[in-house]
């Protein structure tokens, strides 16, 4: 399942979609393609405050066609990007060619790499549609280097119908894995989405 899912207040990404067939317009929406400067700029801005001043191993699950692994990337860190849809792949490949990157086809709730290689799991818009959310999780803190965070990016979707991860219950997942849970609401940022939101969005970096 690709991440980096924009989702209008009536609907949510879902689990069910072809994103293979997806993938030619997957970049159109705001918060995936980038390609509005503000936009771009907001997600930047927030990973530069996400991850390490320093040059570090980010692993990027369910990064669709790479739009925050060529943000991470821009700032000096090297990207192994995740994703179970081999057309996402193709785009995330082309998209950061001649960068510090490689990228995987594979599920992002068992990812195909070795544990304890990483400095950084970044995952957006993944976790609230694998079937055990707390399962992924704890595969997640075995991938991190001593030192190591959890970047996670998720919210609730939906109003006759709601969707998602609420941002109390994954802290209540993180609690018995990570010592430091810091909670950064995001719904209040338009920048980000490219147009007011009313749901509830956020990220969470958990450091272990």
């Amino acid at each position: 399942m690709a991440s980096n899912k924009g989702t209008e207040t009536s609907a949510a990404p879902g689990a069910d979609v072809d994103w293979d067939a997806a993938s030619a317009t997957f970049d159109d929406e705001p918060d995936h393609g980038l390609r509005d400067p503000r936009v771009r700029g907001a997600w930047a801005d927030r990973l530069a405050a996400w991850l390490p001043g320093r040059a570090s191993e980010v692993l990027d699950l369910g990064c669709g066609t790479g739009s925050l692994s060529l943000l991470a990337a821009e700032r000096g860190h090297r990207v192994t990007g995740v994703d179970r849809s081999p057309a996402m792949i193709a785009l995330a490949r082309a998209k950061l060619a001649g960068r510090d990157a490689v990228f995987l086809v594979g599920d992002g709730a068992a990812p195909p790499v070795g544990e304890q290689l990483f400095d950084v799991v970044l995952v957006r818009h993944v976790l609230w549609a694998l079937p055990d959310p707390g399962r992924a999780l704890r595969r997640w803190r075995g991938l991190l280097r001593p030192g190591g965070r959890m970047v996670i990016v998720e919210g609730v979707w939906g109003t006759t119908s709601p969707v998602g991860i609420p941002a109390d219950h994954l802290t209540a997942l993180l609690a018995p894995l990570a010592g430091d849970v810091r909670v950064e609401r995001l719904s209040g940022d338009a920048r980000l989405w490219g147009r007011e939101v009313d749901d509830e969005r956020y990220a969470v970096v958990a450091v272990p």
